[in-house]
């Protein structure tokens, strides 16, 4: 059974020109798994919408939409296993086919019914492979996909890097000296916004709290071993996902995945939006948090019917 406590922490939240601290609308809650004990967030009423986070991100990257969402959604927003403050135990399979079905199993514990799905970089590849595995099981219960600048086959960044950093002597060397290099957290962030003015002031310690007590950058090191495999596995269950209703989100500016590779993901849906900020980059959720919000409301809430 889920295990709960309210929040009490503060968050920036972007009012117009200027941040405001606010108490977030959420309930932090923990679910225990076969694997482990699941932390997420929890707010609103709905159908329920799923939040995937990227690689190295967890629950605090959707900390702009969750209030946007709750109005009109029960959201949970995962920490998945080694990631954000779920502890991953040791020795657990971390490929993307790994990760969708302990997503299911969530889906499963949390006794949700029909649902949404939102999926943002690594996440989006899971969740895309949560699809393939609902579909192979008939489970009718996944109902729309998000995919929000989804590492797919098509994009060639961290081809080369993924295996470098997966390998035994790459992953060490990244661990001893990189990973250990605080004043480095500015440019890798940096890196993943197309205007380094738009980072959220709470950004650089939201993502170091995972880093300091989860050993964030060691699961993550331990996701990219089988990066190639995934991918390959991925583009084979594409297929199986097409007849799922989808949009796509990306910026023109993405340094993580390449948008380039959108119109050919795209392809794959019989039904599927695709939307692109125009200099944003890898988290518009993040960057341009009014933009996107608008964005998902659009197609998930349907209009209301004339008076």
């Amino acid at each position: 059974m889920p295990t709960q406590a309210a929040s009490s922490e503060e968050f920036l939240h972007p009012g117009g020109n200027h941040v405001q601290v606010v108490t977030p609308p959420w309930e932090e809650r923990w679910l225990e798994l076969a694997g482990g004990r699941m932390r997420y967030l929890q707010a609103g009423r709905g159908r329920a919408l799923i939040l995937v986070h990227g690689l190295l991100g967890f629950s605090f990257s959707w900390r702009f939409s969750i209030p946007a969402l709750a109005p009109h959604a029960t959201v949970f927003a995962i920490d998945n296993l080694g990631a954000g403050y779920s502890v991953a135990p040791a020795g657990m399979n971390c490929s993307m086919r790994a990760t969708a079905q302990r997503l299911l199993q969530f889906v499963d514990a949390a006794g949700i019914g029909e649902f949404d799905l939102l999926g943002t970089s690594h996440g989006g590849a899971v969740a895309m492979l949560a699809a393939a595995l609902s579909a192979e099981r008939r489970d009718p219960r996944l109902q729309r996909l998000i995919l929000v600048a989804p590492v797919n086959p098509w994009s060639g960044h961290g081809r080369l890097l993924a295996p470098l950093l997966g390998s035994a002597a790459g992953g060490a060397l990244f661990l001893r000296t990189v990973a250990r290099w605080r004043f480095l957290d500015y440019i890798w962030l940096r890196r993943m916004f197309g205007d380094g003015r738009k980072i959220p002031p709470d950004s650089i310690e939201g993502y170091r709290g995972p880093v300091r007590k989860n050993h964030a950058y060691l699961h993550g090191q331990r996701i990219v071993q089988t990066w190639l495999a995934d991918l390959v596995d991925l583009e084979h269950a594409l297929p199986a996902i097409a007849g799922y209703p989808a949009l796509l989100v990306w910026g023109t500016r993405d340094r993580a995945v390449s948008w380039r590779s959108a119109a050919r993901l795209a392809r794959n849906f019989k039904d599927c939006r695709l939307v692109t900020f125009r200099g944003a980059g890898h988290l518009p959720y993040e960057e341009i948090p009014t933009e996107f919000n608008r964005t998902l409301l659009e197609f998930l809430v349907p209009p209301a019917p004339p008076s």
